[in-house]
């Protein structure tokens, strides 16, 4: 669980797409309450991106356990659907099920610069 947490590549189960909702929405309540003690907006910002960016790859690799594209998850309510909704049996476009039981750690894609370019 929680193997290349910032990559868009690869699959997730709905278990690990809800604890990334839970540490993403408890980190949102630290930022706003670091915001309004600090009163600071500018240094705000970093880590609300890291946290967001963090979110946007988590939910990727969620609608890819659907077999949809990354871009599903800017649809209103959709994340909801997401933590409900049952990954696609088998190897889909996306990768392995990380449901199977053959399914090895080391087998999911890494992170790495061509990611960025």
């Amino acid at each position: 669980m929680f193997q290349n947490p910032l990559s868009f590549k690869g699959r997730i189960r709905r278990l690990e797409y809800g604890l990334t909702m839970v540490i993403y929405l408890c980190m949102e309540i630290v930022i706003v309450i670091a915001d309004d003690i600090l009163e600071m907006p500018g240094l705000i910002i970093m880590p609300y991106i890291g946290i967001f960016y963090f979110g946007c790859s988590q939910g990727a690799k969620r609608c890819h356990d659907l077999g949809k594209s990354g871009w599903w998850q800017i649809v209103p309510l959709y994340s909801l659907w997401m933590l409900f909704q049952d990954g696609e049996p088998g190897t889909n476009d996306y990768g392995r099920n990380p449901k199977e039981s053959n399914f090895r750690q080391d087998d999911r894609t890494v992170l790495d610069y061509k990611d960025f370019v």
